[in-house]
């Protein structure tokens, strides 16, 4: 009998072949990662250690001038033979050295200012030294600090001390701020300490002898500026024996988007505006502003600041001589457009066509926010009203429908049965031989505002038919799309008297039905306008537009429930925009 013996043959499938290699791959990613990073932090190492070197180096080498040289070549005090900024090579990498020396005053002879005063407070020198590498990947600049003394006693000599502090808009010091101080014997460039001082003694006397700017990543700028009448903060004095204080006030900078838009929303580009903020060099009447531009909106409608200076008091945007194309309808924020520190702002302008001669009126509190449904009536000479309007609403009408059925726009209608259109105003249609028909509907075309909207009054003419007869009925329906699915629902039973209150649901776009009744054959139901009033996102608040005024004198009525009412404020109109401001106050309980 032969035994028949079976070879089996061992080995790796596929999948155990993919498998495998993945997880080789981790592991040969996770290893080489590892290995790379090692090795960067050898590097910084190195770069750490360098800068330490060439550090201590240029410390070494300022211990050992003689004490008179010891000082910044080009500066104020002390000057002295050490470069402000040098380049170092080390192993083939450059260094940055900065280093800043300045006289310090030590209490051992009392403080300048102090009690005793020291009338010759620079003591000893203290050198600040930095060293940076941009080349060395993540490494953060190096800085070293020591003091020098002379041998001997100080000298007597005649100095003074500029203590310039620095601090925040709510009044906190702002440590870090870079200062740098010019006069005609040179210049000193340091920072502020953590209580916002940089105090700077030992410096020759002068008036008006040294121009100061004070500075900071991400922070606003302040300065002096050269003296004159009535400057509001001159180029500072120092006094031989005494010390002066210079103060400075910076902060984090603001962001203002700025936008043009139409009532309904839609962008308006090429807005031209003036931009003044309350910040002012000098004392004078109006004074002369810090920051005034003449500024313009993009194609867009838009303009873009990342990085703007704050303004607690506020920049007030008014129409410029430049704009020829639209009025400014509004503002939102009402001026002034107030910029905290760090703020992020939004500045809406709500722009119309220009029709010369017009007037913007703005209703304010007493804390100057705006008011909205205020009433605001605009008289003749003769004092009769010839425009009132209600604060914060738009509005939208139709006069003339003569532009037929399936419109798109309020130049016509969507649809309609048994109305005429044929004379502007809408009414019954008159048949040949029997007369005016009964009954006719139309359905308005659909009215865009732009942005969810709340409705408010609704008003249409004639509001008392001239026959007993007839009768109108208005509906409104609102959706949020400009098809709305399953199509327009309108209110029931709708409006029967001219002048209401809208009661709808709030939404962007809006459709009406105009309901015309008779009785009698012999007379038609009319309506020559149909217009209703609405707020929303681009109706700036508490604010009104007059427009096609003829130049002259008016006077404003100004009233709203709960507050005292401002009659006959005197206003004159002359060619162009112009504006005006009432400030209503709140009726005592």
């Amino acid at each position: 009998m032969k035994l028949k013996i079976q070879e089996k043959y061992g080995g790796f499938t596929l999948v155990e072949v993919v498998v495998g290699s993945a997880i080789f791959l981790i592991v040969a990613i996770a290893a080489y990662g590892a290995f790379t990073s090692l090795f960067k932090l050898i590097n910084l190492a190195q770069y750490q250690e360098m800068a330490i070197a060439v550090a201590n180096e240029e410390m070494e080498t300022i211990r050992n001038m003689p004490y008179a040289d010891v000082g910044v070549v080009g500066s104020i005090s002390p000057s002295g033979n050490v470069p402000y900024q040098q380049s170092v090579v080390r192993g083939g990498i450059p260094f940055l050295v900065t280093t800043i020396i300045r006289n310090i005053d030590l209490p051992a002879d009392g403080l300048a200012g102090g009690t005793p005063n020291d009338t010759n407070p620079a003591d000893n020198k203290m050198i600040s030294i930095t060293v940076s590498c941009t080349s060395c990947g993540n490494t953060q600049p190096l800085t070293i600090t020591g003091q020098v003394g002379p041998l001997a006693l100080e000298n007597t000599g005649n100095t003074g001390s500029l203590f310039i502090r620095v601090r925040d808009a709510i009044g906190h010091p702002i440590q870090g701020a870079n200062v740098t101080v010019t006069s005609t014997g040179g210049t000193i460039h340091d920072v502020s300490d953590d209580t916002g001082l940089l105090a700077l003694v030992g410096i020759p006397p002068g008036t008006n002898a040294y121009h100061i700017v004070v500075t900071k990543q991400g922070y606003s700028t302040d300065q002096t500026y050269s003296p004159g009448q009535n400057v509001v903060n001159p180029d500072s004095n120092v006094v031989s024996g005494q010390v002066t204080d210079a103060y400075f006030t910076i902060d984090k900078l603001a962001s203002l988007s700025i936008s043009s838009v139409s009532p309904t929303c839609e962008p308006k580009g090429n807005y031209h505006f003036d931009f003044t903020g309350s910040k002012v060099v000098d004392s004078n009447v109006p004074g002369t502003p810090k920051y005034h531009q003449s500024l313009v909106t993009d194609s867009g409608g838009l303009l873009n600041f990342p990085s703007f200076e704050w303004d607690t008091g506020g920049y007030i945007a008014v129409t410029s001589s430049g704009e020829t194309v639209y009025d400014l309808a509004g503002i939102n924020p009402v001026n002034p457009v107030v910029l905290n520190p760090g703020s992020a702002v939004n500045l809406q302008f709500t722009v119309v066509p220009r029709n010369p001669n017009s007037l913007m009126v703005s209703v304010l509190d007493n804390s100057g926010l705006p008011l909205p449904g205020a009433t605001v009536d605009l008289k003749d000479g003769s004092g009769n009203i010839i425009f009132t309007k209600i604060t914060g609403q738009g509005s939208i009408s139709q006069s003339d429908w003569t532009g037929g059925a399936n419109q798109s726009t309020i130049n016509g209608y969507s649809s309609a049965s048994n109305v005429d259109d044929s004379g502007g105003d809408i009414k019954l249609f008159h048949d040949i031989i029997g007369g005016y028909r009964l009954s006719g509907v139309l359905d308005s075309a659909t009215f865009d505002t732009g942005t969810t909207s709340n409705f408010n009054t609704l008003q249409w003419t004639p509001a008392v038919q001239s026959s007993a007869s007839t009768s109108v009925t208005l509906q409104f329906a609102a959706s949020p799309d400009a098809v709305p699915v399953g199509g327009w629902q309108f209110n029931s039973p709708g409006y029967s008297t001219s002048g209401g209150s809208l009661n709808i649901p709030s939404n962007r776009y809006v459709r009406y039905r105009v309901n015309l009744d008779t009785i009698d054959t012999n007379y038609s139901s009319v309506v020559s306008d149909i217009g209703f009033t609405y707020t929303s996102g681009c109706i700036p608040p508490g604010q009104v537009l007059f427009q096609g005024l003829s130049q002259g004198n008016y006077t404003l009525t100004v009233s709203l429930s709960g507050y005292t009412t401002q009659s006959d404020v005197p206003v004159s109109i002359s060619s162009g925009w112009s504006s005006d401001t009432i400030k209503l106050q709140t009726v005592a309980p």
